[in-house]
């Protein structure tokens, strides 16, 4: 029996939580848009931000390590998958719509630069005093505007919600600007969990990218509580840590991670005594959390890999490399704009240069930039 549209919405008041959004209760799109039959308007989300230009480009662009150090080395791309993988399992537990929640993981880092954070630094500053660059802005910039799918609309056309939750995207490093969607009111629930599996998978997977690297050694990680507890719950001897045994403790890990952040999630949400998507996003405080004890652990490790990996002189080499490339490219299409490809030529007057600029770099990946650069700055490489 084909299941349609209207059966999965009525499947989703059986299943979600009061303060969980029900796809028939979306506040609608921008643009008029036929419902599909077989879809909720989440799905539809989800299915146009799997298919873009931009999400393919993030398989190669840098999380922690440039694309060219290695291929086991987690990307944007593989990233977003482990935030989608825990944001849809958190979502489940609570009670809240899963499918929207992997729509607004998915879709989170899609308007990341190439060579992560240290790109959007530098583009930030290129783009002074015209806007600067944000890569939360930038999402919501390429699923509104940027994205050329449709003969009818710009952008993907996608609901309210889901853009409300790209733009409420939070996490230590990501600060929202939610000027056009309610700013007075917090994330929805979904949003609040995209940013806690945002956080606890880049944690998790930047530690066992770290170990695999070498720049992090077990030894230097004898003393914080996370690692006491991890390694005493699968019961490693502490003897050199091979691949099986680095594996089980990323994944014990999460699954640690994971069961804490459900379960001090939905004692909040009880003690808040919500009981509307409206209620939650009234709260003086977020609902998504984890335990005091748990808190701390995750202070220690990020203060941690602040110091240790993101901050060691390999990472920082990567990182100065990736400013020189991105500063000189943007520097040489702002003195001849005639280099810049005619499609981007095309869209100067309505952007302005340093904005079409700005769109075009940020759209590269880490592999087309380091060859442009080379194309434009070494003689030997044909144009």
């Amino acid at each position: 029996m084909a299941i349609k549209r209207e059966k999965r919405e009525e499947m989703e008041d059986h299943c979600l939580a009061p303060y969980g959004i029900r796809s028939k209760n979306s506040k609608g799109r921008e643009y008029p848009d036929e419902k599909p039959k077989y879809r909720t308007a989440f799905q539809r989300d989800r299915d146009r931000i799997l298919h873009t230009t931009a999400f393919r480009r993030l398989e190669y662009k840098t999380q922690v390590f440039l694309n060219t150090e290695g291929d086991y080395y987690r990307t944007r791309l593989t990233h977003t998958l482990e935030v989608a993988q825990i944001g849809r399992t958190v979502a489940l537990a609570l009670g809240a719509n899963e499918v929207l929640e992997e729509a607004i993981c998915l879709a989170h880092d899609l308007g990341h630069s190439p060579f992560g954070h240290s790109g959007e630094s530098i583009l930030n500053k290129l783009m002074e005093g015209q806007g600067g660059f944000d890569h939360n802005k930038q999402s919501l910039r390429i699923v509104t505007k940027l994205e050329n799918r449709f003969e009818n609309f710009p952008g993907l056309n996608l609901t309210w919600e889901t853009r409300e939750g790209i733009v409420k995207h939070e996490t230590e490093y990501d600060i929202s600007d939610a000027e056009d969607f309610d700013p007075e009111l917090r994330g929805h629930l979904e949003a609040q969990i995209a940013n806690a599996a945002d956080e606890l998978a880049y944690s998790a997977h930047d530690l066992d990218d770290g170990l695999r690297s070498g720049l992090i050694s077990t030894s230097q990680l004898q003393d914080l509580e996370i690692w006491k507890l991890l390694i005493e719950s699968v019961g490693w001897d502490g003897k050199d840590l091979n691949e099986l045994d680095r594996k089980r403790i990323i994944r014990r890990m999460i699954g640690i991670e994971v069961r804490d952040l459900i379960e001090s999630t939905d004692k909040k949400i009880k003690d808040s005594r919500v009981s509307s998507v409206e209620e939650l996003q009234q709260l003086p405080h977020n609902v998504i959390c984890f335990s005091d004890e748990m808190q701390k652990n995750n202070r220690e490790l990020k203060d941690f890999l602040f110091k240790n990996l993101y901050k060691n002189h390999r990472v920082i080499r990567m990182q100065v490399k990736a400013e020189r490339i991105i500063s000189a490219l943007f520097s040489a299409y702002e003195k001849e704009p005639l280099m810049l490809p005619e499609h981007i030529q095309a869209g100067i007057e309505k952007k302005g240069l340093q904005r079409a600029i700005c769109d075009y770099i940020a759209g590269m990946t880490d592999r087309f930039a380091i060859e442009e650069h080379q194309k434009l700055f070494d003689p030997t490489r044909r144009p």
